[in-house]
């Protein structure tokens, strides 16, 4: 996560929008790839074992948040213990997966960017209009395809490999890629998206993570502790912890510091 990997982010991103913004047809080119057009659909979204491995990478993700969750609901129980995961860990796993795959994408710019998915556009068999990834007039109502709800959340991955020992963290880094462009290259071959949707939604949580590991880790002004974090969850969910304790008939100790 340093000043290298975010120039060369912003300038794929740069290359990326400013090409397809250019010459949009190549979208539909590599969509084509997947497209089978005696039968009129894309075939592999027919596949069982293909349609598994779509979810169980949303399984996977989503694993690397679960320990975070519960971290912090267990805290909201018992404000009196501490937590049992990192502090500053919780607050970037989940600030980071829901800017990204949460508001960014699917509050966002899938609810009020109309791009149709490729299954649905007239070059493959479908009966609406192909638009550019720049142009948010397309006919789709809801749950468009730009930018990619499945690409940033696999691309997500980048964040617990940015919080991986530093010995290891190069490998989990390129682990992180290549799980995030082997589930987008499946949501092209499933007619779902188009490259420019995974394209940019992998640089777009690049961008969200590096900003919050800067903001968390790096920057004197802005970094904080994990004794921080813990202190203010306990401040934060000790009064109603009292009250669950005096409501059942229960004694509390003196409150601890913080």
């Amino acid at each position: 996560m340093n000043r290298t990997g975010l120039f060369i982010a912003l300038a794929l991103w740069l290359v990326i929008g400013v090409v397809f913004g250019l010459y949009p047809e190549l979208d539909l080119k590599l969509a084509s790839l997947f497209f089978d057009p005696e039968t009129k659909t894309f075939p592999l979204k027919l596949n069982d074992w293909a349609g598994f491995a779509r979810d169980a990478a949303m399984w996977v993700a989503w694993a690397f948040v679960a320990p975070s969750l519960v971290a912090l609901v267990v805290k909201m129980i018992r404000p009196d213990r501490p937590l049992m995961v990192s502090g500053r860990a919780i607050v970037f796993l989940l600030v980071t997966i829901i800017m990204s795959a949460g508001i960014l994408t699917n509050l966002t710019f899938k609810t009020y960017w109309g791009r149709p998915r490729p299954v649905v556009v007239t070059q493959f068999a479908g009966d609406q209009q192909f638009v550019p990834w720049w142009d948010p007039r397309g006919g789709c109502a809801r749950n468009c395809s730009f930018f990619s709800g499945e690409g940033a959340t696999a691309f997500w991955t980048l964040a617990p490999a940015a919080l991986a020992p530093p010995a290891w963290r190069p490998l989990a880094y390129a682990a992180a890629v290549i799980f995030g462009a082997v589930t987008s290259g499946l949501r092209m071959a499933f007619g779902g998206h188009f490259f420019t949707d995974v394209s940019i939604a992998g640089l777009v949580t690049f961008v969200v993570i590096w900003f919050a590991y800067a903001l968390i880790y790096r920057w004197p002004r802005t970094r904080f502790s994990d004794e921080a974090v813990d202190a203010a969850l306990t401040r934060l969910n000790m009064p109603a912890y009292r009250l669950r304790q005096r409501l059942f008939g229960r004694k509390t100790g003196p409150e601890p510091s913080v």
